[in-house]
């Protein structure tokens, strides 16, 4: 089993202007970064090309949503063949932002990923129970039916980051525990070890996100099942500098 490189994304969300993303992007391309570190930024669909632009070629960057199909008359939507063009490899799907407050179901995200993916673009498939959903003991029976939507619509592995992150977690201030993390993480191993494959179990990376700052992420980083961290607010503060090189440190 190859180990799994350590990846960190930055979910910018709705976040930032010229100024600000340039002073941010200044300090990443200028920071001591660990090489084994995979980093990608996801940027605002508007400012795609800037920090593709911008950014240092070792730092990926991610659109933050893409639509189904290649182009049409969707009118507001971005497609995998337009990011694609911007220079851009990665696209995040499935966030809870995008489930809860837009309303997108298991069904729209596995379309969407499926044709990123056909489109020759990674994506970070982000997973989670809401806080109610924990509280009422179906976290597992959550993020597994989350799971097998991708899954089922996933061919190749090397293609695809797991996020998990605790919908309670984000952007509350609250995180979840390094065991409570870890749990997860090696809940969700062991079912892909059981529906899709041993050699898919070990190889993906299964990355935490929910309130991960440069106080927390140590600890998380050393649990053995989680493989990284999505980033959210921390990710446009010079800490998360700190948070990249936290396996590492």
């Amino acid at each position: 089993m190859s180990p799994r490189r350590f990846f960190v994304g930055g979910n910018w969300k709705m976040n930032g202007d010229k100024k600000s993303l340039d002073d941010l992007i200044t300090t990443l391309n200028t920071a001591a970064l660990h090489d084994e570190t995979e980093v990608v930024c996801g940027a605002p669909a508007i400012y795609l090309d800037f920090a593709r632009s911008n950014l240092d070629p070792r730092i990926g960057v991610a659109a933050q949503n893409c639509y189904k199909v290649t182009k049409g008359a969707f009118t507001g939507e971005i497609s995998p063949a337009m990011i694609k063009d911007c220079g851009v490899d990665w696209v995040i799907l499935g966030h809870s932002e995008r489930r809860h407050v837009f309303g997108e179901s298991d069904e729209l995200i596995g379309q969407k990923l499926a044709h990123a993916l056909e489109s020759d673009l990674s994506v970070i498939a982000c997973i989670g129970e809401k806080l109610e959903e924990r509280e009422a003991g179906t976290t597992e029976e959550v993020v597994y039916a989350q799971t097998q939507v991708i899954a089922d619509n996933v061919k190749d592995w090397s293609k695809v980051v797991l996020a998990y992150e605790p919908v309670w977690a984000i952007g509350t201030g609250k995180t979840a525990t390094p065991e409570q993390a870890q749990e997860v993480h090696e809940k969700l191993r062991e079912w892909m070890r059981a529906n899709i494959s041993e050699a898919v179990a070990d190889s993906v990376r299964i990355i935490y996100g929910g309130s991960v700052t440069g106080a927390n992420c140590k600890e998380l980083a050393a649990q053995s099942d989680v493989d990284g961290f999505l980033v959210g607010g921390a990710s446009l503060k010079p800490e998360f500098v700190n948070i990249i090189n936290a396996w590492h440190s």
